[in-house]
């Protein structure tokens, strides 16, 4: 359970430091997302599901 609020903290300060220092940049990605047919952004959001999946994965092996 430590992990996982570990996880959604990291993930917090990481978004928050994005929209404070970049709000432009966000805005921009976000309409490149609008874009994209629904399926793109669908396969985007599991391969970001997979690729956190294997980081928590490697950092549990490393002793984490």
């Amino acid at each position: 359970m430590g992990m996982i609020l570990l996880a959604f903290g990291l993930v917090l300060i990481v978004e928050g430091l994005a929209y404070a220092l970049a709000p432009s940049l966000i805005e921009r990605m976000l309409e490149a997302l609008r874009s994209l047919p629904e399926k793109a952004r669908r396969l985007a959001g599991l391969l970001c599901v997979v690729s956190g999946l294997v980081l928590l994965w490697a950092a549990y092996q490393v002793g984490f």
